[in-house]
């Protein structure tokens, strides 16, 4: 979401994922929770790929508390993990490398168990009805598939253009799609 939100050029802060999120549920339907997943931004020191000296990032998850305290939202916390550093163009033969021609790489972990857990969760102790799913990852495939068994709808939300349509592969394990618009 966050990168489609930047594609289209908006702003991605608490506003618009409050706003969002209730632009999931139809004028029916009864919002009972959002689970917001993300991690907060990376903190601590690594070596430079050049010059070897120490690089700290200082991130703040101050917007990941406030989200928690909006009305009917949950923040799931995942880690961001530091995997290296990559080149900003290519090739990089030719010239004199300096630190600044690298990228940090940084890599999410923990999100995706926590959701699919939670899915399991809410679905094993029939606490909904219905799901709605806002992610292109085809790693919920099994969670889908379990709420579904346990007698869940699940609803799939499309992010909005620039956004990429849903793949064939979620749209099969859940039981409707929906078109959400940017707020």
């Amino acid at each position: 979401m966050r990168a489609c939100a930047r594609k289209a050029g908006k702003v991605y802060d608490n506003a618009l994922i409050t706003s969002f999120a209730a632009g999931c549920a139809a004028p029916d339907e009864y919002l009972f929770r959002v689970l917001y997943y993300d991690s907060p931004l990376f903190r601590g020191s690594v070596q430079l790929p050049v010059s070897g000296q120490t690089k700290t990032f200082q991130a703040s998850d101050r917007w990941l508390l406030e989200l928690a305290r909006h009305e009917r939202f949950a923040v799931r916390r995942g880690t961001l993990a530091f995997r290296g550093w990559k080149p900003k163009t290519s090739p990089i033969a030719g010239h004199v490398l300096a630190d600044e021609d690298f990228s940090p790489v940084f890599e999410q972990k923990g999100v995706d168990m926590r959701l699919g857990l939670d899915i399991a969760t809410m679905s094993d102790q029939r606490t909904v009805e219905r799901i709605i799913l806002v992610s292109g990852d085809t790693d919920m495939i099994p969670a889908m598939k379990h709420a579904r068994k346990a007698g869940l709808e699940v609803v799939i939300a499309q992010l909005p253009p620039p956004a990429e349509p849903v793949h064939d592969s979620l749209l099969v394990h859940a039981d409707a799609q929906r078109s959400v618009a940017w707020p």
